[in-house]
């Protein structure tokens, strides 16, 4: 049976061989009739045989310059796959000096999109065109895209300004009122702009990372711009970029660019993925060195006015005090009941005690010098914990969790908090700690099991846990924490 079938293969390889080479086994095909073989098959096989080692060894006799075809398709598929790889933040790079326009969609958080060459703005319709030499024959290519980072949150998503970006083949409509020699970086501030935690992990970090390889070089274009958040981060966007920010929306002017960047990426919360950066090492440390050069310059004026309100040997004994408490306070919602006898048992375990209680009017030079001095952050799970970022590395940071909020501070706060190097301590409150244990009975799942709670929704973790709950510290569990943090910081400062 085996012989059989290779008899029937070679036989319809053989008759396959015929239709292809009909000159090489003498057929003539022009009646359209079969016609009979007029030599012995021996000859009609070594004539094949010959015609096909010339086939196979013809690359190997003859040299071309010119690269196979299944090498450039390689080369394209790779390039492409470069070009939309995490790891990349700059604009690609196209070949044979033409213009490019390419739009990474595949990340969760955010789209990002790289536009190099003839690019306007054009913000009474909400788009930037780029101008192509090469005949498109009147096609329109289009983008759209809503530069924010928050991509997989349709609600917060639909309020963000939708972009259009166009490329287009043709004379150019709009000639440039305003031409700049170095890139922009396009990006919203709306959404939930207004909250610390999102103005850092939504805004300012993506835009470091984002930026920062263009070394300063850079234009800020800002969808949906608010006055108040430049001048709250004018100081730290001073760090980013030399040049004044452009308002898109308000800003009639043509804006004329050579390269551009569309949207921002994000690597995770409140962090900088050192993978995931171009020189592969910048990391969120060096985001906080940024903030340090920020508001270095500040804080020494402000020291320098406190020396002037102090006589110097004040001003001597007030650097040589105790270790540094930081206590960020709460009012209303997930309050500390007892914050007054929390800060008196700190005080006798050795600490001096800060209270900071700031609002949208507080200057942040003046946190971060309160936070860059101190030894120790405490506060309870919320977006004032963001300022975390505002320790020193090896600082202790005690994150307060209330009940239905664990996966939120670890993920938020706690994790990142490791990352860039501080001893962070997550002090999860027990029921008994809980003013929900005054409204629900202690056998009621929103006490026994609040992840049965928090799984139901958001809308449940919210409405109960977060703007519902107030802690009162059981002061002789929590010293524990405290004398620990207190031995820490003796020995590493």
């Amino acid at each position: 049976m085996g012989r059989q079938n290779l008899k029937k293969v070679g036989k319809v390889k053989e008759e396959e061989s015929m239709k292809m080479f009909p000159c090489v086994f003498g057929l003539n095909n022009s009646s359209g009739n079969s016609t009979k073989r007029s030599k012995p098959k021996l000859i009609y096989l070594l004539l094949f045989s010959l015609v096909s080692s010339c086939l196979v060894f013809a690359p190997h006799l003859f040299y071309f310059p010119y690269p196979s075809a299944l090498f450039l398709i390689d080369t394209s598929i790779k390039e492409i796959e470069d070009r939309v790889s995490q790891n990349i933040t700059e604009p690609p790079k196209p070949s044979n000096n033409e213009d490019s326009f390419l739009c990474d969609r595949t990340g969760y958080r955010s789209d990002i999109c790289f536009m190099k060459g003839d690019i306007r703005t054009h913000s009474s319709s909400s788009s930037i065109f780029l101008y192509t030499s090469n005949d498109l024959t009147d096609h329109v290519l289009q983008e759209k895209i809503k530069p924010y980072t928050r991509k997989w949150e349709t609600s917060i998503m639909e309020t963000i300004n939708e972009l259009k970006l166009v490329k287009l083949f043709g004379d150019k409509q709009r000639s440039c009122q305003v031409t700049h020699e170095v890139p922009a970086v396009l990006f919203s501030t709306g959404g939930y702009t207004g909250n610390l935690y999102h103005e850092f992990n939504d805004g300012l970090i993506p835009l470091y990372i984002t930026s920062k390889r263009f070394n300063k070089k850079v234009v800020f274009v800002i969808s949906e711009y608010h006055k108040w958040w430049e001048m709250k981060y004018g100081d730290v966007l001073s760090q980013l970029s030399d040049y004044p920010l452009i308002d898109f929306s308000k800003d009639k002017r043509t804006h004329c660019f050579k390269e551009a960047i569309v949207g921002l990426r994000i690597h995770g919360e409140l962090t900088v993925d050192p993978s995931l950066m171009q020189d592969g090492k910048t990391s969120i440390n060096d985001f906080r060195n940024l903030l340090e050069r920020t508001y270095k310059p500040r804080i020494n004026r402000l020291e320098i006015e406190e020396e002037h309100r102090l006589q110097a040997k004040a001003a001597k004994r007030r650097k040589t005090q105790r270790p540094k408490l930081a206590l960020f306070s709460r009012t209303g919602s997930r309050a500390i009941t007892n914050e007054d006898l929390m800060v008196k048992l700190a005080q006798r375990i050795g600490f001096q005690v800060e209270v900071l209680r700031p609002d949208r009017t507080t200057e942040l030079a003046r946190i971060y010098k309160v936070l860059n001095s101190s030894s120790v952050m405490v506060g309870v799970h919320g977006a004032a914990m963001t300022h975390f970022l505002f320790m020193k590395p090896r600082s202790v940071f005690i994150q307060i969790i209330p009940l239905g909020t664990d996966w939120a501070a670890e993920t938020y706060y706690g994790e990142p908090a490791k990352k860039l190097g501080l001893d962070y301590v997550g002090y999860k409150i027990l029921p008994r700690e809980s003013s929900l244990s005054d409204k629900y009975d202690k056998n009621d799942p929103v006490l026994r099991d609040p992840n049965s709670i928090t799984r139901k929704g958001w809308q449940f973790t919210k409405g109960i846990y977060l703007n519902n709950q107030q802690v009162r510290l059981d002061l002789r569990r929590f010293k524990k924490i405290l004398v620990d943090a207190y031995a820490k910081s003796i020995s590493c400062c």
